[in-house]
């Protein structure tokens, strides 16, 4: 009886022993983080706060962090290059890191001025190849002859292959007047070494001017090259004053317009209509937002609006909402297909992170990313130059002012 006593007891202290140091164990205090890995803890929060893909490209969101954590991060570029490992992750070439030089940069972007050759760019989400969405009107790479659909294969001999977005643009911009050269693939065509002097890009998204077709209708045409924070501003202003000017119907070209900022669409939009829903977007719960037109529109007068490849984002926004609510007509290709909105996030050290964080629809609730948005009327055409834009050289702009003419004589107003 006193073995079994003994014996129970032992057991019995072996199990509070064991209990006490599991216990103990469980309740030691975390070790604190470290600058670094508090940064990357910040992003994760982020992104799992907020992605779109509620999967997180169907993986363990909380793993994919502890993965990259379990490294030593001894400063800021080691702590950054592990954002970029967690991130490319998703799959998403749209959610990005950008260091501090690189969010200020795009801070200047959508402010209205930088300095580099001048081209939007993006990583094709099925090939993954640097491709060129639009060059900015006027800019170097403009005036080189770059298109939308190129690809950007080595900037300064560097392959481009497995460089991110923001350092390709990085590498791309550069004090004014220096010098920087770019190999560029083109479909059909072989590979091309292009040589840029960059130059400080003043971004006056809005070109207006006054035209009169050889019927005497008087067409306001409106040119916008970017979707920055002065865009809404400038283009009411040019409105108004070809309103002034008599003009009885107006073409709006978002050519080559690769976006910007949700919020610059949103109000344009609102310069074209009485009311109506402008888009809808849609979080990873399936919740549904939206916003409407507040009225009264500028102008009713016809409107004809030209896209092609190189019109994405915020222009499809645009185009989306007057095509659904029979505002507008549009002529030309078929548009980029970016239908994902990104919100931008500024970080403790100045750095930033631009995150997926919804989809949109257009008010009829038509999904276009990578479909595009198909025009009323389809006019394709080779690549012309800017000296041609709007002559009789530009078949697309032809065919928006018979549109309109046609339209005119039908109304009895020629």
């Amino acid at each position: 009886m006193r073995f079994m006593n003994k014996q129970v007891f032992r057991v019995g202290f072996s199990l509070v022993m064991a209990f006490w140091l599991a216990f103990g164990t469980l309740t030691q205090p975390a070790l604190a983080l470290t600058t670094e890995q508090k940064l990357v803890s910040e992003v994760w929060r982020i992104v799992n706060r907020t992605y779109l893909d509620e999967t997180f490209n169907h993986q363990n969101w909380a793993a994919v962090r502890q993965k990259v954590l379990e490294k030593p991060l001894t400063d800021s570029n080691a702590s950054y290059t592990a954002i970029g490992t967690m991130l490319k992750s998703l799959d998403d070439p749209f959610t990005r890191f950008l260091d501090p030089e690189q969010y200020r940069s795009l801070q200047v972007n959508t402010s209205g001025e930088l300095t580099g050759v001048g081209l939007q760019i993006a990583l094709n989400p099925e090939t993954g190849k640097l491709e060129v969405v639009a060059p900015i009107a006027g800019s170097p790479a403009d005036k080189a002859g770059i298109r939308p659909r190129d690809r950007i294969l080595k900037i300064e001999g560097v392959s481009t292959e497995n460089l991110t977005l923001d350092e390709a643009a990085t590498r791309m911009r550069g004090p004014s007047g220096s010098l920087v050269t770019l190999v560029i693939e083109r479909h059909g065509e072989t590979e091309t070494e292009i040589r840029l002097t960059r130059d400080r890009i003043a971004l006056n998204p809005v070109v207006s001017e006054l035209r009169v077709s050889t019927e005497g209708t008087p067409i306001g045409y409106l040119r916008l090259t970017q979707f920055n924070a002065n865009a809404s501003t400038e283009l009411a202003h040019a409105i108004s004053s070809l309103e002034k000017k008599g003009a009885d119907a107006y073409i709006l070209d978002l050519r080559n317009n690769p976006g910007g900022l949700l919020q610059s669409g949103i109000e344009i939009a609102r310069l074209w209509l009485d009311s109506g829903t402008i888009v809808y977007t849609v979080n990873r719960q399936g919740i549904q937002g939206s916003f409407a037109a507040l009225g009264p529109a500028l102008t009713n007068d016809p409107l004809v609006i030209l896209v092609n490849q190189g019109t994405a984002s915020a222009s499809e926004i645009l185009a989306g909402a007057l095509q659904d609510n029979d505002r507008a007509k549009l002529v030309g290709e078929t548009t980029f297909g970016k239908g994902l909105i990104q919100s931008l996030f500024e970080l403790s050290d100045g750095s930033g992170l631009a995150v997926t964080i919804a989809k949109y629809e257009t008010p009829q609730h038509r999904d276009i990313n990578k479909l595009g948005i198909k025009p009323d009327k389809v006019i394709s055409q080779a690549a012309i130059n800017r000296e041609q834009i709007g002559t009789e050289a530009d078949l697309q702009y032809q065919a928006a002012v018979e549109l309109l003419v046609k339209n005119s004589v039908m109304a009895g107003k020629a």
